[in-house]
């Protein structure tokens, strides 16, 4: 089967589609024929060599870690899912490989109608990392949460979820997105000289949680929360420098992640459906490139400029 990987950090030339054996199905896991797979920011920063010191890669190493598509393969010990069914979820953490032409899953849920193939291929580790960052902040009715990098991938569906908890959202992006955040319900600001003003001109009682998704604007994102355990950071190295806890999202122990239909371990998978179902849950598409394309998908990654999910169509 084609797969996407590289053998050493470098620019999105690194990357190519080789030949491989396919993966199948372990006792708890599920196999998939992938229609569509995601490509997230971390990757890029992975295949770049930025995060060697903190994330050490072994070459040659499989990108990918969430997709859609058709189950083929039902491991033991599975229920509530048929070879054939339309599904989303993730890969193991640790395995990835999911931009391929199958990938074993350790999460799922089934496909929402309403989802093109393209939205489902990257819904997985948006929702189940937003769903896991605003229970630590304990997003909930009544709360004001400022998200900066709000037109992002994980921002997107943050900005929906912290709103279906009965939040105030706010959210940063550049100027031409405002109009696109307001259309999921999120108030829109600049981001940049002058942030820690223009929030607090629109929330002037102050914000009870910071959701940073872009980096780059900790202290400030500190100063407007009074509190750093009132932020949390998926993007910014320096955290620890602030006192403000770093999240990747998603659990590093497969265990953890091991799920089915009857007993999802990974609750955000499952509420994204009925979401989805109710029109209450979008999953911007930023673009979508063929899989042999993926270099020029992480070239526009790297431009930190994509308005919602970069996906990979297969």
């Amino acid at each position: 089967m084609r797969a996407v990987q590289f053998s050493e950090y470098g620019p999105p030339e690194v990357l190519h589609v080789a030949e491989v054996p396919e993966p199948h199905a372990g006792p708890g896991e599920i196999r998939i024929a992938v229609r569509a797979s995601g490509l997230s920011a971390g990757e890029a920063r992975l295949r770049s060599g930025e995060m060697r010191h903190v994330v050490p890669l072994t070459f040659p190493y499989r990108t990918g870690f969430d997709a859609a598509g058709v189950a083929d393969e039902v491991g033991d010990g599975v229920t509530g899912v048929r070879v054939g069914d339309e599904v989303f979820g993730m890969a193991h953490s640790a395995v990835r490989g999911a931009n391929a032409d199958h990938v074993v899953l350790t999460a799922w849920a089934p496909k929402p109608a309403a989802w093109d193939w393209a939205e489902a291929g990257g819904a997985a580790g948006l929702v189940e990392t937003a769903t896991r960052v605003l229970d630590r902040l304990a997003v909930g009715l009544g709360d004001t949460v400022l998200i900066q990098g709000a037109a992002g991938g994980v921002g997107t569906v943050a900005g929906q979820l912290a709103a279906v908890r009965g939040a105030r959202v706010i959210g940063t992006a550049s100027a031409r997105n405002h109009d696109f955040l307001r259309s999921l319900g999120v108030e829109p600001t600049t981001y940049g000289p002058g942030l820690v003003e223009r929030v607090r001109a629109l929330a002037p009682a102050g914000v009870d949680a910071v959701f940073d998704c872009a980096g780059g604007a900790l202290p400030d994102l500190v100063a407007l929360a009074e509190d750093p355990a009132r932020v949390v950071t998926i993007a910014d190295t320096t955290a620890a420098a602030h006192g403000v806890h770093i999240s990747h999202g998603v659990p590093d122990d497969g265990t953890a992640l091991a799920a089915n239909a009857d007993r999802p371990a990974v609750h955000g998978l499952g509420l994204a459906v009925d979401l989805a179902a109710q029109g209450r849950l979008r999953i911007p598409v930023a673009a979508a490139f063929p899989l042999t394309h993926v270099a020029a998908a992480h070239e526009l990654s790297e431009t930190r400029h994509a308005r919602g999910k970069i996906i990979l169509m297969h």
